[in-house]
């Protein structure tokens, strides 16, 4: 009963989609092979899931991410123009390096913990955090989930996304700064003209901090240049920086909640729910949808229809129902199908899992984000970077 009152509602939300989602397997309502396929797929992404986010929050803890945070804000000099840009390329690097949920795991409680260590307010950082974590992650296929569920049917090395990519990406940052300045950021209201910067960071453990820093520096690396699964590539740098802890007296830290258990509970319950729902109709809704044509219509339309759908239910499993839809020749129609569904997902709260653990680190900070504000100005947003990313796609192949 202990466990039980200590359950957060985002583990019973995840308890619950897993059960329905067994249900509908056991009874038939879910056919047995889709559910096999999808579980397939995202089993290495489950296995990326779980050890970046370790390797993250262990980075975290050895202040690598609040050492550049404060860099940045000494770096700005009490300027908010300057520490607007350098907060959206700090957010913007987090998302496209280590993966949209690291950076609403550890990035939001930096900009937070920022936010209270310089006394300017929290909201402008906070919402800098989650659009940019959505936004951002358009680049490499490890800047979100939906890329790796899309890598092997899109056929292109991280290398070869990043050139496809980047002007899509491109307009999408610029369409999230353009709001983030309109939205938030302007001096009406953010409320103050400067601040003032904090002293220098000085690590607790310089020796810890260093190592974390170049095994995160090692990651980034092998995942551009070595072509090594990204599971594989984010458990042995994982293992180096758990070993790390280890080596170092820090052992007490290494505890089994560094594992986002939420999160592997939520990500099969999701795709076994929606694999159902996509048995009964979905699949035929969205081919009507998305239609058939790989030009600029076709594309225009799977990233509408990707962005709309995910608000309603989550970008994961509704790529990968998407995905499904799309002819298999239509690689400019699957891509944006994937912006869709990695930029236009702002609206809703559940429409990420980097927005709803991005809700919970905004609650246990005590920062309150007004949802309606959130909701009309994450429209706003979604619409003008699906739209921009989606059309730069169309001119620049």
């Amino acid at each position: 009963m202990r466990i039980l009152k200590r359950l957060h509602p985002l583990d019973w939300l995840a308890a619950g989609l897993l059960l329905c989602g067994l249900v509908f397997l056991a009874t038939g309502l879910l056919p047995t092979r889709p559910a096999g396929d999808a579980m397939t797929r995202i089993a290495p992404l489950l296995a990326f899931l779980a050890t970046v986010i370790v390797m993250a929050e262990l980075t975290g803890k050895a202040e690598v991410f609040d050492a550049v945070a404060s860099w940045i804000s000494r770096t700005a000099k009490g300027s908010y123009a300057r520490l607007f840009l350098l907060c959206v390329a700090f957010a913007s690097l987090t998302s496209i390096a280590l993966n949209l949920d690291t950076t609403a795991v550890l990035l939001t409680p930096v900009m937070l913990a920022l936010a209270t260590r310089v006394g300017i307010a929290a909201v402008p950082l906070a919402m800098t955090t989650v659009w940019l974590a959505n936004t951002a992650s358009l680049l490499l296929p490890v800047s979100n989930l939906t890329n790796l569920l899309a890598a092997n049917r899109v056929g292109l090395s991280p290398s070869g996304m990043a050139a496809t990519m980047w002007a899509p990406q491109l307009a999408a940052i610029l369409a999230t700064m353009a709001c983030l300045w309109g939205f938030y950021w302007r001096r009406g209201r953010r409320g103050a003209d400067v601040y003032v910067p904090p002293p220098p960071l000085k690590p607790a453990d310089p020796v810890l901090f260093r190592i974390c820093a170049l095994a995160c520096a090692g990651f980034l690396l092998a995942i551009l240049v070595a072509d090594v699964p990204l599971w594989t590539a984010s458990l042995t740098t994982m293992l180096v920086v758990v070993a790390a802890f280890a080596l170092r007296g820090r052992s007490a830290e290494l505890r089994l909640s560094l594992v986002p258990w939420r999160l592997l509970v939520l990500v099969p319950g999701m795709f076994l729910v929606v694999e159902t729902v996509n048995a009964h109709g979905l699949h035929e809704l969205l081919t009507s949808a998305m239609g058939r044509d790989g030009g600029a219509v076709g594309m225009l339309r799977s990233a509408g229809v990707g962005a709309g759908l995910s608000n309603v239910l989550n970008n994961l499993p509704v790529y990968l129902a998407g995905e499904a839809a799309v002819p298999a020749g239509n690689r400019d129609q699957l891509l944006a199908l994937l912006i869709g569904t990695n930029a236009g997902p702002l609206v809703t709260p559940w429409a990420s899992l980097a927005t709803l653990l991005w809700f919970e680190r905004c609650r246990g900070h005590g920062t309150r984000i007004p949802l309606g504000r959130f909701m009309l100005t994450g429209l706003v947003l979604a619409v003008t970077a699906t739209l921009g990313a989606t059309g730069a796609l169309i001119l620049l192949p």
